[in-house]
């Protein structure tokens, strides 16, 4: 045997195969298969994201090619195109959510042990949207306006590791405050949200359950002055107030004291006011932890441009959720790689580092420490002749 598999081989052994078996047999996604089983179609896919593969026809063509590295992948031959669309079109989506949800707790397990992005040990999450936008004359199912398709990718960043924590694709008109109110926290988190989530019954709920938010003021909200906290000399905290909703609809809604911060944006030369129920940190801090919310955006920002969730192999609703999930699958195991390298990677450049090397055969983890250093590994005349 060579010493080393390809760098897709040991990426993917990242990927628990029990795991991955009982997910299988959960979702009975196997049943009627002949042949290709659900692996092949995990491999053919994360090559998609991984490789970059524009198509069907890429994907195939890309995994032939391979020849003999296929056997560490653990696939016998490389599909072909109506083999992985049936796939796509028919094995349920929900098996790469569960995949997703087991590969989160070791990537969790990992950033645990980084160092904090805050002195608080409150955990830190972001709830946003990505509008996904599709062809309504291709994607006939995801109908958003009249001549326009869309769906909606509704996503939880944990900031701790800023890994993806929970995800869902909706239709492209779905309300953003409904799947927010679904949403369950554990007492203790701090939830930052823009504007967008505006609900004074949800800020209720999550105060009285022990749940924290951040977001900001509407600019004609009223209230009442409570109290105006002293603020410090220096820095960019103007004010500190705690409210009281005195609108009819707010305050039927939300009874309880509020925390109102303004602070300064020297940058765009503005006043940002933020609405909070946490009332033991500083107000500057209050300002922190919703400019850290920029984390999400750029979440969204590197999935778009380093992953294949804006550009679809199949079109049928079922295979569109496919590719989704393995993006977000392959953006774990990305983050995976960061947390684990000494580099100082970005995302970007680790995506496409990793694109140029993904079927070489090199030691992956010294690679990624030491990225120009590492050899290519070749194997004899006699390793070669047992691969082909």
């Amino acid at each position: 045997m060579i010493p080393v598999a390809s760098c897709f081989s040991q990426l993917l052994s990242l990927v628990d195969r029990s795991t991955f078996a009982r997910a299988v047999r959960q979702h009975q996604a196997e049943r009627g298969a002949k042949g290709f089983g659900c692996w092949d179609q995990f491999v053919a896919m994360l090559f998609c994201q991984m490789g970059g593969a524009n198509s069907l026809r890429e994907i195939c063509g890309g995994l032939a090619t391979a020849t003999g590295k296929l056997v560490h992948l653990g696939l016998r031959q490389a599909p072909t195109r109506s083999t992985l669309a049936y796939a796509n079109t028919h094995r349920p989506w929900q098996l790469y959510q569960t995949v997703f949800e087991e590969l989160l707790k070791s990537c969790q397990s990992l950033a645990a042990t980084k160092q904090r992005r805050f002195r608080f040990k409150h955990p830190l999450r972001s709830v946003d949207t990505s509008i996904i936008e599709l062809c309504i004359k291709v994607f006939d199912w995801a109908r958003f306006q009249r001549t326009k398709g869309a769906i909606k990718l509704h996503l939880q960043l944990d900031h701790q590791g800023c890994l993806p924590c929970w995800a869902l694709v909706t239709d492209g008109d779905t309300n953003d405050v409904r799947i927010a109110q679904k949403l369950e926290f554990a007492p203790g988190t701090i939830v930052v949200i823009d504007r967008g989530y505006l609900d004074y019954a949800l800020y209720e709920r999550w105060t009285e359950s022990g749940v924290y938010f951040v977001t900001r003021s509407r600019t004609n909200m009223l209230y009442e002055m409570i109290e105006c906290r002293a603020v410090p000399s220096r820095g960019n905290v103007k004010s500190d107030e705690t409210i009281k909703l005195t609108s009819d609809h707010a305050r039927k809604r939300c009874s309880s004291l509020l925390r109102q911060v303004t602070v300064w944006d020297a940058e765009h030369e503005r006043e940002l006011v933020f609405l909070t129920n946490i009332f033991h940190l500083a107000a500057s801090t209050i300002g922190a932890i919703y400019k850290d919310r920029w984390q999400i955006e750029l979440f969204f920002k590197a999935l778009k441009q380093n992953l294949k969730i804006k550009t679809f192999v199949g079109t049928s609703e079922n295979a569109v959720n496919v590719q989704i999930w393995t993006a977000l699958i392959a953006m774990l195991l990305l983050k995976f790689l960061l947390l684990k390298s000494t580099w100082a990677w970005s995302l970007s450049n680790l995506a496409a580092m990793l694109r140029f090397n993904l079927l070489s055969y090199r030691d992956l983890w010294a690679w990624l420490d030491e990225p120009f250093k590492i050899p290519i590994v070749i194997p004899d005349g006699q390793q070669l002749a047992l691969l082909e």
